[in-house]
């Protein structure tokens, strides 16, 4: 039996896409490479690793210890690329950094540049991903960091505070609500809504919470990033539920206005979630010192 650390890592990123094509696009290789693979891997085990079926593979029991091993040696070689950073010119290390999307829209944007130039030989990927999904993730050990909303379950994780990230409703500037203190989102349940993509973690909150409701919003048109939307509501083409950062800072261009939400699921804060500080590999604690200095 002979794994070597492009299996793990494409055996790892197949667990996480949950398929072994999203497990190739991951890991950069071809399909067809990427299936030899693990057939490899299945015959010099002798045991199948994967369920598969119409919606995608499973874990066997085979493979469920070998993916929890997998995580153990690849962050292992984590921390060794830190720690050998400064014997060599190479990469020194690449952090996959989760995060919701008011994190990747407003937040870590304007503070990733700063922490790039100073470690050249360090890169960063950002994964957008719910709240939730973050939290399981690197409580699962399939993420070490992640930038998620204090309001979702993050018991068993050490967290540290990032920003205040409370979410509104942008409405038109002459809108009957621009200048109300606050709104509940059932009471305007009945507007046209501007919206991020399907797929928006944001998106996929709000239409959760309207569900708890009893209702489904109706979206008048779906977006690619914040500023287009606030731009469609500061036309007059709909509200949108979008992060207070966001709101402001388009608010004077686009003609829009931020309405505090008086829900208590939207009174929300934005922390750093990690199993544990001190085992993270030393460039990614010098990201994680880097966010919590400009926090």
């Amino acid at each position: 039996m002979h794994f070597d650390l492009t299996d793990l890592r494409l055996f790892v990123h197949v667990h996480e896409a949950g398929s072994i094509t999203g497990g190739a696009q991951r890991s950069h290789l071809a399909l067809a490479s990427a299936s030899e693979r693990i057939r490899a891997m299945e015959a010099g085990l002798g045991a199948p690793l994967l369920v598969r079926g119409p919606r995608g593979v499973q874990p066997t029991a085979a493979g469920r210890t070998l993916l929890h091993h997998a995580r153990q040696v690849l962050r292992q070689m984590e921390h060794l690329r830190g720690d050998m950073a400064g014997h060599g010119a190479g990469l020194a290390g690449h952090v996959r950094l989760l995060c919701n999307t008011s994190a990747l829209g407003e937040h870590l944007p304007p503070l990733l540049p700063a922490f790039l130039a100073a470690h050249p030989r360090v890169s960063v990927e950002l994964q957008e991903r719910g709240s939730q999904d973050i939290a399981d993730a690197v409580r699962g050990g399939l993420a070490e960091l992640g930038v998620a909303s204090d309001a979702v379950d993050l018991q068993g994780l050490a967290t540290l505070p990032f920003r205040p990230d409370p979410l509104v409703l942008a409405v038109p500037a002459a809108h009957a609500l621009a200048g109300a203190r606050a709104v509940h989102l059932e009471q305007v349940l009945h507007e046209d809504f501007i919206g991020l993509p399907h797929d928006s973690a944001l998106q996929a909150m709000v239409g959760t919470q309207a569900r708890r409701l009893g209702r489904r919003l109706d979206y008048r048109a779906r977006l690619g990033h914040l500023e287009a939307v606030c731009r469609l509501v500061g036309l007059g083409a709909g509200v949108a539920v979008v992060p207070q950062a966001a709101a402001r800072r388009h608010a004077r261009a686009l003609r829009i206005r931020p309405v505090p939400l008086a829900d208590g699921w939207a009174r929300r804060s934005l922390v750093l979630c990690m199993q544990d500080l001190a085992a993270l590999p030393p460039f990614t604690r010098r990201l994680v010192e880097h966010l919590r200095t400009d926090s």
